[in-house]
């Protein structure tokens, strides 16, 4: 049967919506039967498919594995776990397309589906044809089966693999009861050191603390507990375990590109000169960095599945987000995997014979900058006010990089403005070199924006 979607779940990465309200089990259904109609007519029949741990995650699971059989598929049921495990699991199954069920790091009544098909990310464009295929009802159909695939003991032993430290290290790990918690738990007997674990337990209720380790306030607990263990980092993990949150021993957050710059010093001393990718969030200091250590960085544009595309288009081995996202195609696969970019990062310190987390950090250039700001514009406005935005800027002559929103150079420093493709919300950022840059940049944004009509929260 034809089925029609609520039109703000089909976004530009995934599928997210409010179960009950925007998506349901029917819903699922039919995700599936258009999922597996072009699995099948792209010549292929192998899904896998895992859950995170949302309470509303089995009941998507199950319809979305009857639609995906409905269309003669054969499902790989993976079982519950981060997103990553699915990613894993459809490459060393060799399966032609995977699906997770996953709200991210959304609200608890909030859920979605993340996908790839033929082993590469399936987003954008994709996403809609799913709409035009279930509104047709014009299904692929056959004698498909579901089977499970318990995959999680392999998918741990191989994260713990490519640890290469000499020496293990007293961690926190804060899994904000995600559904990281069973792999942690796995993946920490598996390596040296002393490890504690903080929310472990899956409970898609989040009763500690919500799972989106790039606020500030859901670090708290991981802080306290470095502290009183004199643990030499904290680790966290967003709902699904493919975000990170570092804190080093002084009980200090490392952002993403903090975190990449560590990462790339490593992997440049193996690959020098390798290309290096950060979003257009990303600060000056990491790009800067990595030109002094040897490397090329390249500005890409924010959204995993872009940031994905591009580092297979152009053999980049290294690649990170300021959420938190790290993918490494470093003996690696290529794919955002916060517990793998954890076990990569308890190497690399694990390898420093002198020095500290806290040592490294303190090394870096320091800057002032303000957190990602936030603010609501409605869907149909949001892309015009960037638009705005730009042409005033280029005619006025500014320095200005358009790859993703608008970044504009200034002597001070750098000031960010862009639409977000998830949300109807615009995302802005400055950074300068002191308080009184910061200012000036904040200002130059605050009177864009207002002759567009709309006013930067305080």
């Amino acid at each position: 049967m034809p089925h029609t979607f609520h039109p703000t779940i089909l976004r530009e990465y995934d599928i997210r919506g409010i179960i009950g309200e925007t998506l349901s089990a029917a819903d699922a259904r039919a995700i599936g039967q258009a999922f597996g109609t072009r699995v099948r007519n792209n010549g292929g029949s192998t899904v896998c498919v895992g859950w995170d741990g949302r309470l509303s995650s089995p009941m998507l699971a199950e319809a979305l594995i009857e639609g995906l059989v409905a269309t003669g598929c054969q499902v790989r049921a993976v079982g519950r776990g981060p997103t990553p495990m699915l990613y894993y699991a459809a490459k060393a199954r060799g399966a032609d397309g995977g699906i997770m069920v996953t709200g991210s790091h959304n609200p608890p009544n909030h859920n979605g589906f993340k996908m790839v098909l033929a082993g590469k990310p399936f987003f954008g464009p994709d996403i809609k044809d799913l709409g035009r295929i279930a509104a047709s009802g014009d299904y692929a159909s056959g004698q498909g089966a579901a089977s499970a695939d318990d995959i999680a003991d392999e998918y741990a032993g191989r994260l713990a693999k490519d640890f290469d430290g000499e020496r293990g290290l007293n961690v926190v790990w804060d899994c904000g009861n995600g559904a990281a918690g069973e792999i942690v738990g796995k993946l920490t007997r598996l390596l040296p050191g002393h490890h504690t674990v903080l929310f472990g337990t899956i409970d898609g209720n989040f009763p500690n603390h919500h799972p989106d380790p790039t606020e500030p306030h859901n670090l708290v607990d991981l802080q306290k507990a470095v502290a009183d263990l004199g643990a030499d980092i904290g680790i966290a993990f967003d709902g699904d375990g493919d975000r990170i949150g570092v804190i080093d021993g002084q009980g200090r957050i490392l952002w993403g590109d903090q975190i990449l710059v560590i990462l790339a010093e490593d992997l440049l001393k193996t690959r020098p000169g390798a290309t290096i990718i950060a979003d257009v969030k990303a600060s000056k200091v990491f790009f800067d960095e990595v030109a002094r250590l040897g490397g090329t960085a390249i500005m890409g544009r924010t959204g995993h599945s872009l940031i994905k595309t591009q580092m297979a288009e152009i053999g980049a081995p290294l690649a990170g987000e300021m959420s938190g996202h790290i993918f490494f195609a470093d003996r690696y696969y290529g794919f955002d995997d916060a517990l793998y970019a954890a076990v990569r990062l308890l190497g690399i310190v694990g390898r420093w014979p002198k020095q500290s987390l806290a040592d490294r950090k303190d090394q870096l250039p320091h800057m002032v900058n303000t957190p990602e700001l936030r603010f609501d514009c409605a869907e149909d406005k949001k892309f015009q006010v960037v638009a705005e935005v730009r042409e005033r800027l280029a005619a006025s002559g500014a320095c200005v990089n358009s790859i993703d929103g608008v970044r504009v150079d200034t002597a001070d420093g750098w000031w960010l403005l862009r639409a977000s493709n998830t949300q109807a919300v615009l995302v802005a950022r400055c950074e300068a070199a002191d308080r009184a840059g910061l200012g000036r940049l904040r200002a130059e944004l605050e009177a864009q924006l207002l002759a567009s009509g709309v006013e930067l929260p305080v």
